[in-house]
């Protein structure tokens, strides 16, 4: 299965009925993200594999692919990846080697798309792609 662009399809309606049924959540949640995201003391490539880590921990397949695709889009390399996927393994233990394979494979299927060479260190792009519903 991949973990990259068939989990964002697989939610893309269900999550596009919620968000009808409850727009000022998305809304807010839109707002935090921004917030969350935007340029400050850690670049956007670093913010992205914060969050990845942190989605694998979570064992969530939407944010490991929207993760995946941020860190693909602001830069970061297979070994950055990996490396901070080794972080979120030692803190993680088992079910962090699962789900750090997910997001690898993923973050690989988002950077071959971008048609960029990731085998070595990248400088951020600074903006992220438009957050996902999940994630």
């Amino acid at each position: 299965m991949s973990h990259g662009r068939a989990v964002q399809q697989e939610l893309r309606e269900p999550s596009r009925a919620l968000r009808r049924e409850i727009p000022a959540v998305y809304e807010g949640y839109r707002q935090l993200h921004a917030a969350a995201f935007a340029p400050g003391a850690l670049d956007a490539k670093v913010k992205e594999l914060i969050a990845l880590g942190i989605a694998v921990s979570t064992q969530c397949d939407g944010c490991i692919a929207s993760h995946a695709r941020g860190a693909a889009g602001a830069g970061a390399t297979s070994a950055e990846v990996a490396e901070a996927l080794g972080i979120t393994i030692a803190m993680d233990g088992g079910p962090g080697t699962v789900y750090a394979a997910r997001a690898f494979s993923a973050f690989e299927e988002f950077a071959e798309a971008a048609g960029a060479d990731r085998t070595a260190p990248a400088a951020a792009s600074g903006d992220r792609p438009a957050p996902a519903s999940a994630g």
